[in-house]
């Protein structure tokens, strides 16, 4: 940043960060929540003698509940405030961790990551809608960027607790401290899952909801913590769509001819192409991937923590691209490099040779295919992580007007969750069916979900939110 570009900032970086960091905590549940599972899943499933029908469904139940949960945000945030969600998540969360440790048998740990997925759900919507709403139009896509850091720092800290919890006891299913290893997995989120409930109280509710209330000068002063002029035009803005925008329901998404708007349809589609092309098939199934063919469990872990490392880097780049050169060209580059490096994949898993191995059929890749895997794998993670990762959030976060954006939120982020729970409960028995179909399936997504960008998805970079 330049000393003329510090002069004319019409905004407080600090307390900007400051804020949006707080609720981008509720990504770092989200990722932390939806993660943990993966070092876990072996030893569950051995420990619970659990087919691969049901291993799939104890991994992607959570989602049943984001579905829920991400439905119920947008509303529920209308009515009692964007702060209030977040803290009903904090607790969601908490309460999911504790009793998914203590967990007797598969189906009451999958009640127990329904609860925590309907945490994730509200997360998922409120954290986006919150920085969207407090943040300065010209960086907008940089604070929004942060809701997917978070994800992707909580998915690192899961893993890495995984790997740390299962090197401590000699494996995911080992003795540890008076229980076992995956139940310390789950019972170490509480930690962040109390934070996140205590720091939320800490900030200021959002400027559009206080004026929604008729709480004007409460709105005035919370924007003037991160703005430093233009507040007076701002606040008339809101007034004006408020007025305009007020008491939203289901009914607002649907235009004149009674049809659900075309940037309705264009935020479900964002949502199902970002889960279609397999992402979270690498954060949930990649240890057990990696066992598959061939590597320990250590070594598995260790590949898992290297990739997550990935997405943290690549979300960095992402931050510094998004207000720069636009959310469409970010997404166009990250649908070419997806389909490139999962046809890669599809390639390697489809051509392998298969061996029974415990009673399954696997494949097992050579000393040569087994580190292309490999760097295929992290070239997916980087391409989604500096692109599809932090882009679709923060257009779900800014693409629609303030009467519809909490309401079109919310179902665009539940829709993401039905195809999350659609790809991850699918995966083992595609998986069956052979890694290489699997990856196909998921390549012929990335490549659809270029020309989707291409033909149909609107550029928001530098406009303000009563401008949608």
């Amino acid at each position: 940043m330049t000393g003329t570009d510090t002069a004319q900032r019409d905004y407080v970086l600090g307390k900007a960060i400051q804020l949006t960091s707080v609720a981008a905590l509720g990504g770092f549940l989200f990722g932390f929540d939806t993660a943990v599972v993966n070092g876990a899943v072996t030893a569950i499933r051995d420990d619970f003698e659990l087919g691969s029908g049901l291993t799939g469904f104890v991994v992607s139940s959570a989602l049943l509940g984001c579905v829920l949960g991400a439905y119920v945000a947008g509303r529920l945030a209308e009515r009692i405030g964007r702060i209030r969600v977040m803290v009903l998540a904090s607790i969601l969360f908490t309460l999911s961790a504790i009793g998914s440790g203590f967990a007797f048998g598969a189906w009451d740990l999958i009640v127990w990551r329904v609860v925590g997925g309907v945490g994730v759900g509200a997360a998922s919507v409120i954290a986006p809608a919150y920085i969207a709403e407090i943040s300065p139009a010209s960086i907008r896509g940089r604070l929004g960027s942060l809701q997917q850091m978070a994800i992707v720092v909580g998915i690192f800290i899961a893993l890495l607790s995984d790997y740390f919890l299962a090197g401590v006891a000699g494996g995911s299913g080992e003795p540890l401290w008076g229980s076992t290893a995956w139940r310390w997995m789950f019972w170490a989120e509480v930690i962040p899952a109390v934070t996140y409930g205590v720091l939320a109280l800490t900030i200021p509710e959002s400027p559009r909801y206080l004026v929604s209330l008729g709480r004007v000068e409460d709105a005035r002063e919370v924007l003037g913590r991160v703005m430093l002029r233009g507040i007076p035009e701002r606040i008339k803005e809101i007034q004006r769509t408020v007025r305009q925008e007020a008491k939203a329901s289901l009914a607002d998404l649907r235009g004149d001819t009674g049809k659900v708007l075309p940037i309705v349809w264009i935020g479900i589609a964002l949502s199902v192409f970002q889960q279609f092309v397999g992402i979270n098939v690498i954060f949930y199934y990649s240890s057990t991937l990696w066992q598959a063919v061939g590597f320990t469990e250590s070594d598995a872990l260790t590949q898992t923590v290297i990739t997550s490392v990935t997405n943290i880097v690549v979300t960095v780049v992402a931050i510094a691209l998004i207000d720069r050169i636009g959310r469409r060209v970010l997404l166009l580059v990250g649908s070419a490099g997806m389909a490139v490096s999962l046809g890669v994949m599809a390639w390697v898993f489809a051509t392998a040779d298969v061996v029974e191995q415990g009673g399954e059929m696997v494949p097992v890749l050579s000393d040569t295919m087994g580190p292309v895997a490999l760097v295929a794998a992290n070239a997916f993670v980087v391409f989604f992580g500096m692109s599809w990762g932090p882009g679709v959030w923060v257009l779900l976060g800014e693409m629609f007007n303030n009467r519809i954006r909490a309401t079109a939120l919310g179902i665009a982020a539940a829709a993401q969750w039905l195809a999350n729970f659609a790809i991850s409960t699918s995966f083992p028995v595609m998986a069956d069916v052979g890694l290489g179909f699997a990856y196909g399936f998921y390549t012929t997504f990335a490549l659809l979900s270029f020309f989707f960008v291409l033909r149909w998805v609107p550029e928001t970079k530098g406009r303000e939110l009563e401008d949608m």
